[in-house]
This record gives structure tokens, C-alpha cells and sequence, in this order.
């Protein structure tokens, strides 16, 4: 996939720069007593690519969900580009990839990825130059005819994550988006979601996974969270400059970086 020139993110540097989400004290509990989320405290900057990890049922949707306004917390204070998750919803800055591409199965894949622009009423012509664009970004320009039934399981989550950014989001919601797919097509699409972040500076990714190795191979930081009821036990920054390749994976560093992650997750 032919790319500008990548900026290089640095998260020694991320400290000036503004705060996108803030959580206080975040808790929730849902009506039948269970508790997914207990005083979460956490301040995430603009430009950051935070991964989320941590076993099963630990509140990391659950995090997602209150931040797109989908769900309310119980107690806490949370703010979202200074002001309220549902506010912040309103100005179309904030976009969600899930773990299944959610493709519409009648839809061509152009016709998919225009669909946000054209339910906030966007003029047809604007709709499709903005579609070619990131189609090319996700290297899928020569499939805008196509019908998701005719795409591999990576190609449907190229458009997926396609129409997540057609809208120019400042903040990524990314809940397990690689999950389900084979280790060779999932390293892929990791090295072309970094690329594709690199070039917007200002755009910042929340990603939720399981996966150690992606979430270091990924991060400007690691956020390890406890079973349930959830709390953030670590944060622990990846000091690895970008752009990175695939290389990185190979190094010391890399290997003494996924075990303290895994440590962290242990204990």
C-alpha cells in the first residue's frame, strides 16, 4: 500500500499535548449488581495509541461503550473532548471499528464506506471522493464494485476500518478489531493501521485486545487492566519510537517489553 512519508509520534513528547479523554473515579455497575468497572482513573492525549488489555470480562467494552455515550457511568466523572460522551458524539469526531466488520451484506463496498457521510446528509460527490480516498488508504481502491461476500475476512475489515475514518475522526475506537483473523493477515493489518495513524498526528487509537505481542507491537502505552470488577493495575508506556517495522518484533526489547506487559497482567 503506497503511503506519504509516516510523521514520527513520540511519547516522550505527548505531555503538551491536550487531553482528548479524561476519567475520574469512572465506575460501573449494571442493573443486575454486577460490577464491571470500579474508580478508573485515566487521562488520554491527543496523538496517543493506547491498547487496553486484559482478561475477559474486565470492563474494557465497557470503557468503549461510555465513551461513545452508548452506555452511562454509575458514578465518576468522564469527559470527552471537554465535555460530555454524548456531546462529544454529536460533533461525528468519534468513530468505532468492532471485532465483526459489520458490513452491510447488499452493499457494494464503496456504498458501505459512504454510509456515514450519507446519513449525516453529505453531497453525493463529496461522499465518493472521500470513499476513493481511504479506500486507497487501505489499499482497496480497486474493489469499491465489489460485494463484501466476494472479500477475504482482512479485506472486510480494510473497509470496515475504511468507513470508520471516511468521517476524519480525532479519536478511533478499536474494540478487538483483528481478533478474528489469522496471524499472518492480523500482523498485516497492524503494520498498515500504523501506517494509516502515523499520517494524521492529531487522530488518537484506543484499541482493545488480548493479544500481548499486538498490543506492544502497536502502543504508545499499554493500559493493563484487573479481572472484574475492573481497575487499571499498570500503564506502562512503550519508549519505541515510530514509524516501527516489522523488525521491531524481533528485537530484545521488544521480548522484554512483552513480559513486563505479561507480568503486569499476572499480578
Amino acid at each position: 500500500m503506497a503511503l506519504n512519508s509516516p510523521l514520527i509520534h513520540d511519547p516522550s513528547k505527548l505531555g503538551a499535548s491536550p487531553t482528548f479523554v479524561s476519567m475520574e473515579n469512572l465506575s460501573k455497575t449494571y442493573p443486575n449488581g454486577t460490577i464491571a468497572l470500579q474508580d478508573v482513573n485515566l487521562s488520554i492525549q491527543e496523538g496517543e495509541f493506547l491498547c487496553f488489555v486484559g482478561p475477559s470480562g474486565c470492563g474494557k467494552s465497557t470503557i468503549f461503550k461510555m465513551i461513545t455515550g452508548l452506555a452511562k457511568p454509575s458514578s465518576g466523572k468522564l469527559d470527552v473532548f471537554g465535555t460530555t460522551p454524548k456531546e462529544a458524539r454529536k460533533q461525528s469526531d468519534i468513530a468505532f471499528v468492532f471485532q465483526d466488520h459489520t458490513l452491510l451484506p447488499w452493499s457494494t463496498v464503496e456504498a458501505n464506506v459512504r454510509l456515514p457521510l450519507e446519513l449525516r446528509g453529505v453531497d453525493k460527490k463529496t461522499q465518493k471522493d472521500e470513499a476513493q480516498r481511504v479506500l486507497e488508504l487501505v489499499g482497496l481502491k480497486d474493489y469499491m464494485k465489489v460485494l463484501p461476500r466476494q472479500l477475504s475476512g482482512g479485506m472486510k475489515m480494510r473497509v470496515s476500518i475504511a468507513r470508520a475514518l471516511i468521517s476524519r475522526p480525532k479519536l478511533l475506537l478499536m474494540d478487538e478489531p483483528f481478533g478474528a483473523l489469522d496471524e499472518i493477515t492480523r500482523q498485516t493489518l497492524q503494520m498498515e493501521l500504523l501506517n494509516i495513524w502515523q499520517q494524521d498526528k492529531s487522530m488518537t487509537v484506543l484499541f482493545v485486545t488480548h493479544n500481548v505481542f499486538e498490543s506492544v507491537f502497536l502502543s504508545t502505552s499499554v493500559v493493563v487492566m484487573t479481572p472484574r470488577p475492573g481497575k487499571i493495575s499498570a500503564r506502562l508506556d512503550i519508549p519505541v519510537p515510530f514509524p516501527r517495522d516489522e523488525s521491531f518484533r524481533t528485537t530484545a526489547q521488544f521480548s522484554d517489553l512483552v513480559r513486563e506487559v505479561s507480568a503486569a497482567l499476572e499480578h
